[in-house]
């Protein structure tokens, strides 16, 4: 296949886009760090700086769309939420546009999401059918799909990746825990009853590839493992996997005032379960979060 990516520098992009070299796919990344992304993959792709020179995606078979400045690294001030939502929204919209008018558009559109479109959905399991609760995530959320789902018609589908916390070896969530845990500093935030929904980076690579292959499968997925924990049962698995204690709780309102609104995200949570991979016959290799905690761990002990 011919595919376009963007984020194809970040925690999942990269990883997805090794593995799609590996698979002998032609890969054209849109990336804003050309030299960047050159260290990474070399000169077996396709750069793009842009979009503006664009004037259709003709010739490519599918779009894979990752990009959007991180949610959790900055307070959410008035100034960081528009940064949040414009990296989303304006490119995610660019790239509907394209395929529109596109002869012949790509065949799917693969756009990133996330959990947080369902807002703060307690201890209720969570289907992707689940109505959402409001709240900032949501509203950045349903936004994004909603311009994605604009490049849908007879000739592209559209799938969205409602993506929960993605375990790696490098980066993401698992980059800021486990130096804490390392250093005995480990444990429960808040109540720990809020739910997380978690995924391993080599599941969720596989299952993108998983809908890039599937011509049936559309709409919207929940990017997580078929069994979300507790936070305070994530803290005490991966302290054991570390083989240190996690005793220290971390109250609420110290959570708050770290992070302000944007605690939400460590604060609320979701049951969320991924129920339309799992009907359509997608294999999760790690089920189990104490199973992946050690996969990643070790890996990134090999380093």
């Amino acid at each position: 296949m011919k595919i376009l990516i963007t984020g194809a520098t970040g925690l999942i992009g990269s990883h997805l886009t090794r593995q799609l070299l590996h698979l002998s796919h032609q890969l054209t990344l849109l990336t804003r760090n050309i030299s960047k992304a050159r260290e990474k993959f070399g000169d077996t792709v396709s750069y793009w700086s842009s979009l503006d020179e664009q004037r259709s995606l003709d010739g490519f078979d599918a779009v894979i769309n990752l990009a959007g400045e991180p949610i959790a690294d900055k307070r959410w001030s008035a100034t960081q939420k528009e940064r949040l939502c414009r990296s989303r929204w304006e490119l995610t919209e660019r790239l509907a546009g394209l395929i529109k008018t596109s002869s012949l558009p790509p065949t799917v559109l693969i756009s990133g999401s996330a959990v947080g479109y369902y807002g703060d959905q307690g201890q209720s399991v969570v289907p992707e059918d689940e109505p959402p609760q409001p709240g900032f995530t949501h509203q950045l959320c349903q936004r994004w799909e909603a311009l994605a789902l604009q490049a849908q018609s007879s000739h592209t589908r559209v799938c969205l990746l409602r993506t929960g916390i993605v375990l790696a070896p490098k980066g993401g969530a698992l980059a800021k825990l486990i130096p804490l845990f390392r250093l005995g500093l480990g444990g429960p935030i808040g109540n720990g009853r809020q739910y997380m929904p978690w995924i391993h980076i080599d599941d969720m690579v596989n299952a993108i590839i998983y809908l890039l292959d599937h011509p049936s499968l559309s709409g919207p997925f929940n990017m997580v493992a078929p069994y979300p924990v507790h936070n305070e049962q994530f803290s005490a698995i991966l302290a054991n996997v570390l083989a240190r204690p996690a005793f220290l709780r971390t109250p609420a309102f110290a959570i708050r005032l770290l992070m302000g609104e944007a605690s939400v995200l460590v604060l609320e949570g979701q049951r969320a379960i991924p129920r339309k991979l799992e009907a359509a016959g997608f294999k999760f290799h790690f089920m189990e979060l104490e199973q992946a905690l050690d996969d990643v761990v070790n890996r990134q002990s090999q380093r």
